[in-house]
């Protein structure tokens, strides 16, 4: 599938230069990040505790970190990997960064990250299954630490976490669908696309989305797995739609979004279905601005990308205090878009992806 750039989204480049203004991170200008932290490590069930966490200033070694995503092909994981490499850069490690291309792509991540960790000090890993990965990065941890970054992963052989709860990502998208439709007034329609089956986040979403709709009018009346790449999100829905056409509401991953705001008005249905995304990007961001995307959570991919590879420092160094920490989840529509800290949550026109920080 082809990357998009995203120099394709001219309206994003503009909304985008207008609130950051000149390129210097403000992020990595701060002293520290206020983050939330789970103990013990690993475990959502419990409420998280906020916390300053102050990064590395500078590393003690030049040393070689290799971070491997699930794909580069939605503006999510392009503004992790901006994080990263912002961090890497101004603490003076380097960074070696691969991809598999789909979370359909298991064996080649695999094949990948064996690779790039031959020498490296730590690996960084968005996974693309939860538990495809596990004896794998057990088998790397004996040698060096192993950091879980964004996608929820099995815990074996994991050195630390950084990531938000995916059940909370989802449930606040069916929180605010349940504020719209509460349990008892008129029932509205929903196509549900939660993403990739298998992958270390979608059974998240899904379980806090579902639990959420408890409380609404909410009747889930389609369901669509499949990759997050526009071009699959695109037929998924227009069968959907096609079978469906009475549908009142399409909710699934930011491409989704994406790809229901180009059909929806290429049918001209725009003002009869509305769209929630359970993730953020440059294109629902824009989007929400346009009026034609409700809402969105935001859990802040560049702070995420981040502080990944800050504990990867720690981890490397042994100053590794708190395992697993992420940014506070955010739901952003009309309302508080314009207060929105925006490079917390999306990477600046400017960027394009890169795999390699020397």
């Amino acid at each position: 599938m082809k990357l998009p750039a995203l120099c394709q989204f001219p309206s994003v480049i503009a909304i985008v230069i207008a609130v950051l203004g000149v390129s210097q991170s403000a992020i990595a200008a701060q002293a520290s990040w206020k983050l939330n932290a789970w103990e013990p490590p690993f475990d959502y069930s419990r409420a998280p505790t906020m916390i300053d966490y102050e990064p590395v200033a500078r590393a003690a070694k030049p040393w070689h970190i290799c971070a491997s995503y699930p794909h580069l092909k939605d503006s999510y994981w392009v503004s992790v990997n901006y994080g990263m490499v912002e961090q890497a850069r101004s603490s003076g490690v380097k960074l070696t960064v691969v991809e598999a291309g789909g979370y359909p792509n298991l064996e080649r991540q695999i094949e990948q990250i064996r690779t790039c960790s031959i020498d490296a000090d730590a690996l960084v890993v968005g996974t693309v299954s939860y538990e495809g990965l596990t004896s794998t990065i057990k088998e790397i941890a004996k040698r060096i630490p192993v950091i879980a970054a964004v996608n929820d992963i099995d815990d074996a052989g994991i050195s630390a976490k950084t990531g938000v709860s995916w059940e909370e990502m989802g449930q606040s998208v069916g929180a605010y669908l349940a504020r719209l439709h509460p349990a008892g007034t008129i029932p509205v329609r929903v196509a549900w696309f939660p993403g990739p089956k298998g992958a270390g986040w979608v059974k998240f979403v899904e379980a806090g989305f579902q639990r959420a709709l408890k409380q609404s009018s909410a009747n889930v009346t389609a369901v669509k797995w499949g990759d997050t790449g526009v071009e699959i999100q695109l037929l998924l829905l227009e069968e959907v739609l096609e079978a469906q056409p009475d549908i009142d509401y399409v909710v699934g991953s930011a491409p989704t979004a994406d790809a229901a705001v180009s059909l929806l008005r290429a049918q001209g249905r725009a003002n009869h279905v509305q769209i929630l995304a359970d993730y953020f990007t440059h294109g629902t961001f824009r989007e929400i601005n346009r009026g034609k995307v409700v809402a969105a959570p935001t859990d802040s991919p560049p702070l995420q990308g981040r502080i990944a590879v800050d504990q990867a420092i720690r981890a490397i160094e042994g100053t590794l205090r708190y395992r697993h920490v992420g940014p506070p989840v955010e739901v952003i529509d009309r309302k508080n878009v314009h207060s929105l800290d925006v490079e917390r949550s999306l990477a600046p026109a400017w960027f394009k992806p890169t795999f390699e920080v020397r």
